[in-house]
C-alpha cells in the first residue's frame, strides 16, 4: 500500500474529458489522494472550490502552477487522463524527477504532422502525407493530390474533422470543412488563425485498437479490439469495439510489433498507449499511437486479474510502481458501443432503453449528453450519444447484443429553431 506520509497524485483532467470520475475513484479504492488538477479558469475554480484550477490553454503558466503545488505538497505521480494536458504532464514530471514520458514524446503523440514525421523517419508502416496549412488554396493543391486520400486536423481527436475525399472536388470540401473545424477548435497553439491539417493517403483494410502499457520502454498488450463496422469514409464515426479479438494469432501480433515500434519511433516509454490500426494484405499500419488510455466510458469493459481491477485502477497502480499490477484481462468478450448521433439538433427524449438494457448479454447504458442539449454529428462533432456496455461468452455474442440494443433505442432530436431578427 502507499506510503501515508504521501499518498498524493495528481490528475490532469480536461472539461470535455468522460474519464474524471475513473481515474478518482481507482486512486480512492488503491488508498491514495486524488489531487484534481481541473482545467478551468480562475472564476469557476473559485466557485467550484477547485483545489487546483489549471489553465491548459497556457501551458507555461499550468506547468509552474503545477510544479509549484507538488513542490509545496509532494505528490507520488502526475496523470493525465486524456490528451488534453499530456504535454503539460510530462514537462512537469521532467521538472520534479517523477517517471513519465518525455515532452518530446508526448508532444509526438498528440500531435499528428509530428507522429507522421516520426513514423516516417523509423520506418514504420503508416500512410504517406503531406502537410498543409489553413491559409492554402485547396483548389490549387487538388490536382496533385493522390487519391483516395484522407484530410484530417493534426491536433484533434475522435474523428473530428476527418474526411476523406475521392478526388478534386470532393477534396476541396473536405479541405474547407476540416479547416473551419480545426479553426474554430483553436488552430495552432501560438498562430492566431491558422492551422495545420493533414493530407495522407487513405488505407484500405479493416480497423482495430489496441490498449496496451508501457514500462521502461517495453509494451505489454491489454486488450485487442476488433472493429466489426467498416470505416470507409466519406466521416470515419466509431461504434463497436469487441475484445478479445478474432484475428488469427499471427496478425494479432504484428499489430502489436508494429505499435511497439510506433512506441519506439515516438520515443514513448511510459504509461498507457491506445494504438489505432489498419490491416491490409500488406501489413498493419498505424493510424494513430496517443499516450493515454482508451476513450469515452469504453474503459467500463476491461477487467484485469482475479479480482477484477479497472482499467484506471491498473493505470494508476503501474504509475506508482504499486507490485505487479495484472494484464491478464478476464476470459469473457466485452463490448461497447459509442452510440452515434444520426442528426444535428437538440436531443428532447431517448425512448426503448429499459427494452434495449433486457437484451440478454447487456450490462447498462449509459446517455451522456442531457436532454435539451444541442447534439453535433461527425465531422464537426466531437462526442457521441452515449454508450452500451455488454459482456457474453464470445465476441460475436457481445457484438450481436450491442446491434440488438441500439435496434431498440430511439432518439428524439428535433432541429434547431433560428429565430429572424
Amino acid at each position: 500500500m502507499p506510503d501515508a506520509t504521501n499518498n498524493r497524485v495528481i490528475l490532469l483532467i480536461g472539461n470535455l474529458t468522460y474519464r474524471g470520475d475513473a481515474f478518482v475513484q481507482a486512486a480512492e479504492r488503491l488508498g491514495l489522494q486524488p489531487i484534481q488538477g481541473l482545467d478551468l479558469p480562475r472564476p469557476l475554480a473559485d466557485y467550484w472550490q477547485a483545489t487546483l484550477p489549471l489553465d491548459f490553454k497556457l501551458p507555461d503558466k499550468a506547468v509552474r502552477d503545477l510544479v509549484a503545488y507538488a513542490r509545496e505538497r509532494p505528490v507520488r505521480a502526475i496523470l493525465c487522463v486524456d490528451d488534453s494536458a499530456q504535454v503539460i504532464a510530462a514537462r512537469a514530471c521532467q521538472e520534479l524527477g517523477l517517471a513519465y514520458n518525455a515532452p518530446e514524446a508526448a508532444l509526438a503523440a498528440r500531435d499528428k504532422r509530428r507522429m507522421r514525421q516520426a513514423m516516417a523517419a523509423a520506418g514504420v508502416r503508416s500512410p504517406r502525407f503531406r502537410v498543409l496549412h489553413s491559409d492554402d488554396d485547396p483548389r490549387a493543391i487538388a490536382p496533385i493530390i493522390d487519391y483516395p486520400c484522407v484530410v484530417k486536423p493534426t491536433l484533434l481527436s475522435g474523428s473530428q474533422g476527418v474526411l476523406r475525399a475521392d478526388d478534386g472536388d470532393e477534396f476541396v470540401r473536405a479541405f474547407e470543412c476540416t479547416r473551419a473545424i480545426a479553426l474554430a477548435t483553436g488552430g495552432k497553439p501560438g498562430e492566431a488563425r491558422r492551422a495545420e491539417i493533414l493530407v495522407e493517403d487513405y488505407i484500405d483494410g479493416f480497423e482495430v485498437a489496441l490498449e496496451a502499457v508501457l514500462t521502461d520502454g517495453a509494451l505489454t498488450p491489454l486488450a485487442l479490439f476488433d472493429k466489426p463496422d467498416p470505416l470507409v469514409g466519406p466521416t470515419f464515426e466509431e461504434t463497436i469495439y469487441v475484445t478479445p479479438s478474432r484475428l488469427p494469432q499471427a496478425t494479432q501480433q504484428a499489430i502489436f510489433d508494429t505499435t511497439a515500434e510506433a512506441c519506439a519511433a515516438l520515443g514513448l516509454r511510459e504509461g498507457p498507449v491506445h494504438a489505432e490500426l489498419r490491416v491490409n494484405d500488406e501489413g498493419a499500419w498505424i493510424v494513430e499511437v496517443a499516450g493515454r488510455s482508451i476513450g469515452g466510458l469504453c474503459s467500463k469493459i476491461l477487467r484485469f486479474g482475479t479480482e477484477g481491477l479497472s482499467l484506471e485502477e491498473l493505470i494508476v497502480r503501474h504509475a506508482l510502481r504499486l507490485g505487479d499490477a495484472p494484464t491478464e484481462r478476464e476470459s469473457r468478450a466485452g463490448g461497447v458501443m459509442m452510440i452515434p448521433i444520426p442528426a444535428a439538433g437538440v436531443l428532447k427524449r431517448v425512448e426503448g432503453v429499459a427494452e434495449a438494457e433486457a437484451v440478454p448479454g447487456v450490462e447498462g447504458i449509459d446517455i451522456s449528453i442531457p436532454l435539451n442539449h444541442p447534439v453535433v454529428p461527425l465531422p464537426e462533432g466531437a462526442s457521441y450519444l452515449g454508450f452500451i456496455f455488454a459482456r457474453a461468452d464470445t465476441p460475436e455474442q457481445a457484438e450481436a447484443a450491442l446491434r440488438e440494443a441500439h435496434r431498440r433505442l430511439r432518439f428524439v432530436i428535433v432541429p434547431h429553431i433560428r429565430l429572424l431578427a
